[in-house]
């Protein structure tokens, strides 16, 4: 079903917006996946705040143009969906996620900060922690030597409480 002239322009101001707040896109191609599993996909997709969208790859080229997103143009082509996501791994974790699980979608590329990944790079943007992760990961390194601290004051304030107690105790057992 072809869209008319104003319907083109809805999708492509949908996408610019879109592209403008995010990150990262990942395309990949969908070719043979069932609708069961692209809904899968989907509401896996946008419980992570990712925003999986097919469209006509012209309309997509259209929108993307001018944005940090254009250095991918040139790859899209064939059945496509494109995912935007306002944080960086998002959208390159549920694709590649999903990729794992079924082999008919297939990653093409994608972009980040304005440069081009390929396959490689979409997985290895995808195998980076979470922003929730890294934070606690970060808490868990300050925290550490204050509670190593903590710690050894501890027992150093044990052992002088066995050493007063220790000799006290002696004279009342004499």
């Amino acid at each position: 079903m072809s869209l008319n002239r104003s319907e083109k322009e809805a999708v492509i101001s949908e996408v610019t917006s879109l592209a403008a707040k995010a990150q990262t896109l990942v395309i990949a191609e969908y070719r043979g996946i069932t609708v069961a599993d692209m809904t899968k996909l989907r509401v896996d997709a946008r419980s992570k705040g990712v925003s999986l969208s097919v469209l006509k790859n012209t309309l997509a080229r259209r929108a993307v143009a001018g944005s940090a997103f254009d250095v991918v143009a040139d790859q899209m082509t064939g059945p496509l969906i494109y995912g935007f996501s306002e944080d960086a791994v998002a959208a390159a974790k549920v694709v590649a996620d999903f990729a794992k699980t079924n082999d008919k979608l297939v990653i093409r590329g994608g972009a980040f900060g304005g440069k081009a990944l390929d396959v490689n790079g979409v997985k290895q943007l995808a195998n980076i922690p979470s922003k929730e992760v890294l934070l606690a990961q970060i808490c868990g390194l300050l925290m550490s030597p204050m509670s190593r601290t903590a710690v050894v004051l501890g027992a150093l304030a044990a052992k002088k409480g066995e050493g007063a107690a220790a000799p006290a105790a002696e004279p009342a057992a004499a």
